[in-house]
C-alpha cells in the first residue's frame, strides 16, 4: 500500500472538539462555501458520508468505516476511479490545541503513483489546510 501523508496541522481547539466536529460530516456544511469551483463540484454528504465531484478525477464517494474516539476518523471509498482510504489523526497538545494529519492509502503500481503523486500530495494538502482553518 502507498501512502500519502500531509504537513501536521496546528488547530487553535481541543482534541475533542475537533474530534466532534469532524466525525459528524453534516457539520462541514459551513465550510462548503470555502471550496474552489473550479475544481470541486457537486459536494453533499450526510453524517456518515460524503460526495463530491472533483476534476479531472470525477465522483469520489468516502464513508466513514471507523472512528477511534478522540484520535482517529477512518474513510474508505464507496465510489472512485481509484479506490482509496483516508485517515484523519488528531493528537493532543494542550487543552486547548491539537495537531492533525490527513494520510491517504492506496493499492497503486509505480506507473499510476508517478501520474498521481503530485496532484493527490497538493489536494491532501489543501484540504488538511480547510479542515484546520474550521471554527471548532
Amino acid at each position: 500500500m502507498t501512502k500519502f501523508e500531509s504537513g501536521v496541522k496546528v488547530i487553535p481547539a481541543s482534541q475533542e472538539a475537533v474530534y466532534e466536529k469532524l466525525s459528524d460530516l453534516s457539520n462541514l456544511e459551513k465550510v462548503k462555501d470555502r471550496l474552489p469551483e473550479d475544481k470541486v463540484k457537486n459536494l453533499s454528504f450526510d453524517a456518515e458520508s460524503m460526495t463530491i465531484e472533483v476534476a479531472p478525477v470525477g465522483k469520489i464517494t468516502l464513508q466513514i468505516v471507523e472512528k477511534e474516539p478522540c484520535k482517529c476518523i477512518k474513510f474508505a471509498t464507496t465510489t472512485s476511479p481509484l479506490p482509496f482510504s483516508l485517515w484523519i489523526q488528531v493528537v493532543p497538545v494542550t487543552e486547548t490545541e491539537c495537531k492533525m494529519k490527513l494520510t491517504i492509502g492506496m493499492d497503486i503500481n509505480p506507473f499510476m503513483k508517478t501520474m498521481v503523486q503530485k496532484p493527490l500530495q497538493e489536494g491532501l494538502e489543501k484540504m488538511a489546510d480547510m479542515l484546520a482553518m474550521i471554527q471548532y
